[in-house]
């Protein structure tokens, strides 16, 4: 279609016609293959008046609806999936909605959050955490203390206590920034989600303050742009200006790469005047500012050839003397382009002219980007992430040849250094396939080991140290995940969030390995880990050799679930002493002899599996998903088969199991299982509207990050994580895993990305 750009941010006023006509133009963007990133803080708060109809507004939060609605139904035509970020500062007046937005992580799945934190705020927050924290309706002005007795899916502004000019306290128990800030780090640890990313110190880097304020960042947070500009973004392959030489020396090609960053910046150029632009809005932006976006991938493979760890002062030091290299080449460029094609029509009140005195070709020049796809095509190694693994399966011709087999591919610069050293085996690459991480797997020379680290093997703070070192030398801004263990603790999200702002970085994104169902994967054994670390401790009985013989008398629990062949009730015989499942049997309501038959032989051999001493969560992860051409739509999602079915029915008995026990089950205590939270249903146990942790697909969440009477009593951590952890998703295009990377969830196996 001609549009060569990526990222684009999108204004969101306050008025109905400006808002649906920023939907109107994320369907134009999203319809070309363009992402979109919107700052709602413009919108006045739940509740506030309406002048023109004497009403109040239904707030952010329904607007962000439509949005995402829009997005969902573009996609259906589109030849790419939309993706958006939806950002919001800390200080409007629904903050606490939009933080529980996504606890449900089947809403507004088209949208990455963040929470936009001022330098005074963070300041604030370190210096005085339990200070109550004020909120602005941003059409007065007028200042607010959140009470803690609110219901988040019910408050508006009526509700909130107004503080007086020169007030900074109110009486009553109020949110404190510090409960403000455990809601943010709480859904970090969860979920991955939200975000936080420093408005000032973007604003601080803005080229061209004259024109506008940088509201918002493009999905995945490396470019922040002003309302209707948009980049067009390129990366270079480190990798191949790295050149071993005689014994263990290698050596970095400094004038080729020059010469690339300079064709790469004139090119970037260029596509801003072959660009079709999908509105004159956004014509008009970029053409008078002229931002390109020019990254590298390809860095983990070149720190590989160099020898030198990731996790490393050296490793560090290499990421910072690339971007800076970079970064200079680049404005060099620009300059003499400049000279010759004529200066960026905004340059005159720019930063550029009022404070470096430079010209200029763009406003800016150097990013971060993903490069899920890119780097595929590439051969390299994401961005400047580190290998996610060194070899993977990767799925060839899947869906075309039913005789196909994943093959596993092997970096070729760990291969080529195996062959060399004489532990080259097709078993160990399988080995490494599954495992992730040289780590635990024997006859590996420890120097080696010590060199091909990945993600798995690298701590927390190493990512956000060379996040922070790249972030010196970049105009934009970084597109890159903080990898955390399944076992981090709220408290290792929170320091690094706090690291972040420290290091003067822009935003920080984390993901905590395991935290979502249907989570972004690409291990085999990944699942198999966590929840032995799950189990540990439970008293679980060693599987017997033979399939254990059931008294004639047994204790069971049904479950009814909908089905494409109508309701179907499931019995599940369990061991109250064990805590255990026994045997499970389904029976349809009217599905006729052949779905019948077909149910009692997948209960069969589920039954044969548990008392045998299996685990029913193998048997979900197992049924799960199958599709037919039979389906049915739910209030629960789609039921895609049979097996889909029962496997929904036995999820949702593991999730009431664990939220309040087998033995209350047993004794008829279900009506303890919480409840979707939204507006219509809430908790009347608790009376804050946000339920139990259930939602409307019927998984648990876990805990609400909300604190003292605001919280549900916490689950019992083991549990808790093996629920987190029971599934992957799998991706849309050629059904391998996904993981988390760049900031974005991308396939390893064929290169499709979420953004």
């Amino acid at each position: 279609m001609g549009m060569l750009s990526a990222c684009f941010v999108l204004p969101v006023g306050d008025s109905i016609s400006e808002i649906f006509d920023s939907i109107k133009h994320t369907a134009l963007i999203q319809k070309a293959g363009g992402g979109t990133g919107f700052a709602f803080d413009e919108l006045r708060p739940t509740g506030d008046y309406i002048s023109s109809s004497g009403g109040t507004t239904s707030g952010p939060i329904s607007f962000w609806r439509a949005f995402s609605e829009a997005t969902n139904a573009i996609q259906q035509g589109a030849f790419r999936r939309g993706a958006n970020m939806g950002m919001m500062n800390i200080h409007h007046p629904d903050i606490l909605k939009f933080l529980h937005a996504k606890e449900d992580l089947s809403q507004f799945t088209n949208y990455n959050i963040s929470v936009k934190v001022p330098d005074d705020w963070m300041e604030a927050f370190l210096r005085e955490p339990d200070a109550v924290h004020v909120v602005v309706n941003p059409r007065n002005g007028t200042r607010f203390v959140m009470p803690k007795s609110l219901d988040i899916w019910t408050y508006d502004i009526r509700t909130l206590v107004e503080l007086q000019e020169n007030e900074d306290d109110a009486e009553g128990e109020h949110y404190t920034r510090k409960d403000v800030w455990d809601i943010i780090v709480n859904n970090a640890h969860r979920t991955g989600e939200p975000g936080v990313i420093f408005i000032d110190r973007i604003n601080q880097a803005n080229p061209t303050p004259h024109i506008g304020e940088m509201k918002a960042t493009n999905p995945c947070g490396e470019q922040p742009l002003l309302p209707y500009e948009a980049c067009n973004l390129g990366s270079i392959n480190l990798a191949m200006f790295v050149n071993r030489g005689e014994g263990d020396e290698a050596t970095v090609d400094w004038d080729a790469l020059r010469t690339t960053i300079h064709e790469s910046t004139r090119f970037l150029d260029n596509v801003i005047d072959a660009n079709k632009y999908p509105l004159p809005e956004i014509d008009k932006v970029c053409k008078a500012n002229r931002k390109i976006g020019l990254g590298i991938m390809g860095f983990a493979d070149a720190l590989y050839l160099l020898g030198v760890p990731y996790n490393s002062e050296k490793g560090v030091a290499w990421g910072k003397r690339f971007m800076a290299f970079l970064d200079e080449e680049s404005h060099a460029c620009s300059e003499q382009l400049a000279e010759s094609r004529g200066r960026f029509p905004n340059w005159e009140g720019s930063t550029y002219d009022t404070k470096h005195h430079r010209p200029m070709r763009n406003a800016t020049c150097s990013t971060i980007a993903p490069t899920g796809t890119i780097s595929i095509i590439a051969g390299c190694s994401g961005g400047i992430e580190p290998m996610f693994s060194l070899a993977f399966f990767r799925n060839v011709l899947k869906g075309q040849d039913e005789g196909e087999a994943p093959m596993v591919e092997i970096n070729p610069i760990f291969e080529a250094v195996a062959r060399d050293e004489d532990f080259c085996s097709e078993g160990l690459m399988e080995q490494i396939a599954t495992e992730g991480t040289l780590a635990y797997i024997e006859g590996i020379p420890e120097e080696v080991r010590s060199v091909f680290v990945c993600a798995h093997d690298i701590a927390p703070i190493w990512h956000m140290r060379m996040q922070a070192a790249y972030q010196q030398h970049c105009d934009a801004s970084i597109s890159k995940t903080i990898n955390f263990p399944h076992t981090a603790t709220v408290e290792d999200v929170a320091e690094i969030y706090r690291m972040a702002f420290e290091f003067d970085c822009k935003g920080v994104t984390v993901y905590r390995d395991g935290c979502r169902k249907h989570q972004p994967m690409a291990l085999k054994d990944t699942d198999k880990k966590n929840e032995q670390e799950s189990d540990a401790g439970q008293d679980t009985p060693p599987a017997p050799l033979q399939p254990r013989v059931l008294p004639e008398i047994a204790a069971g629990i049904r479950v009814r679930q909908l089905t494409p062949f109508g309701n179907m009730h499931i019995n599940i015989t369990v061991d109250p002493k064990t805590d255990r499942e026994l045997e499970v049997f389904a029976q349809l309501g009217k599905g006729g002899d052949l779905a019948n038959s077909d149910l009692e032989a997948i209960c069969r051999m589920i039954s044969l599996w548990l008392r045998s001493g299996g685990s029913l969560i193998h048997v979900i992860r197992q049924l799960h998903s199958i599709g037919s051409s039979l389906q049915v739509h739910t209030k629960e999602g789609k039921i895609m088969s049979l097996g889909d079915g029962l496997a929904r029915a036995l999820q949702r008995y593991m999730q009431a199991k664990d939220e309040v026990g087998l033995r209350n089950l047993l004794v008829g205590d279900s009506d303890k299982v919480g409840f979707p939270p939204n507006r219509k249903t809430k908790d009347r146990a608790t009376g804050n509207g946000n339920g139990n942790g259930l939602k409307q697909n019927g998984q648990s969440e876990g805990e609400s990050p909300r604190k003292t009477a605001l919280v549900k009593p916490r689950l019992d951590v083991f549990r808790f994580q093996r629920q987190q952890a029971q599934f992957k998703v799998l991706c849309p295009d050629c059904q391998g895993d996904l993981r988390y990377s760049e900031g974005c969830e991308m396939c390893q196996s064929c290169g499709y990305s979420k953004c």
